[in-house]
């Protein structure tokens, strides 16, 4: 079922973001500090078509010439963008369904992907989206432009959620629509070959993209609290599982524990940021502990 986009953007949260904008703007604008082309803030000297003036835009931009003659404000707008380019790689396969506690992986990390969007806007920052599962669902390129935000949640509300995965594939293709040097968010439960999404990733850090990964999970998926008789549902491939929790617990969460480990070192190894949350952690609070540990790192 497409995603009700209203549900995304909650003006309390986004205020919230707001302070976490302004406790980590220098950390923000330090991810890809030094990769600026043009002394332009925000656009490049590439100059594209006009679009009409709306409230928040910058003023340095509007062409007053075209004013003159015609009393409406315009502002240019330009074909590549100056600052980061951030891209961000949301996972919309199946398993991304999983709510175990009423709030969905892929609501989560839609959540999660607006608010970076949101970010990356206030500061002027290109953002783009990539939708993916067994392949490239939907993609939209990096912009700064004042609707930029509006847009991505109107390609992630317009998009079904896919029944199987192929991360590694599908990562492969992301990297070649990411064609400018930028930062790299991978939204994702990473359920799938492990080998073959390392070597997605490796192609994302050859093309000198700065990788970061929100690994998300669903409480039930990583801690398995549960008692009795359950019924194990695979959301990809419909396949169902009849057992008693007591009697697989300590095997299941050994297993969790040491692929949760894997990831880990694949990650560090390659200098990506893996970033593991689940739908019941705050995003802010999560977002906010992650710059403030970013920060530490410059």
């Amino acid at each position: 079922m497409p995603l009700d986009t209203r549900e995304l953007v909650d003006p309390a949260f986004f205020s919230r973001l707001d302070n976490i904008e302004l406790r980590a703007r220098s950390i923000v604008e330090g991810f890809m500090h030094g990769l600026h082309r043009s002394p332009y803030v925000g656009f490049s000297v590439e100059f594209s078509s006009h679009r009409e003036y709306v409230p928040g835009d910058d003023l340095r931009h509007v062409n007053w010439k075209l004013f003159a003659r015609q009393k409406r404000l315009y502002v240019k707008e330009y074909n590549a963008e100056t600052n980061l380019n951030l891209y961000i790689l949301l996972d919309i396969s199946n398993s991304m369904e999983c709510a175990s506690r009423g709030r969905s992986k892929l609501h989560y990390g839609s959540a999660l992907a607006a608010a970076l969007a949101h970010l990356a806007l206030k500061q002027q920052d290109a953002v783009g989206i990539t939708l993916f599962a067994d392949a490239v669902v939907a993609n939209l390129p990096p912009k700064a432009k004042a609707h930029q935000l509006d847009e991505i949640l109107r390609l992630i509300g317009a998009t079904r959620a896919r029944p199987a995965s192929d991360a590694g594939r599908a990562l492969h293709q992301a990297a070649e629509l990411a064609r400018h040097r930028g930062m790299v968010v991978v939204i994702s439960d990473l359920f799938d070959d492990l080998t073959r999404i390392m070597d997605g990733l490796d192609h994302l850090r050859f093309m000198n993209h700065e990788v970061l990964l929100f690994h998300v999970f669903d409480p039930y998926e990583r801690d398995l609290p549960l008692e009795g008789n359950i019924r194990f549902h695979d959301l990809e491939t419909g396949e169902e599982l009849m057992t008693h929790a007591e009697g697989v617990r300590e095997s299941y969460l050994a297993a969790m524990t040491q692929w949760r480990g894997e990831v880990e070192r694949e990650c560090r190894n390659r200098a990506i940021d893996r970033i593991e949350l689940t739908t019941d952690d705050p995003l802010d609070e999560a977002l906010l502990d992650y710059f403030v540990k970013r920060s530490k790192s410059f």
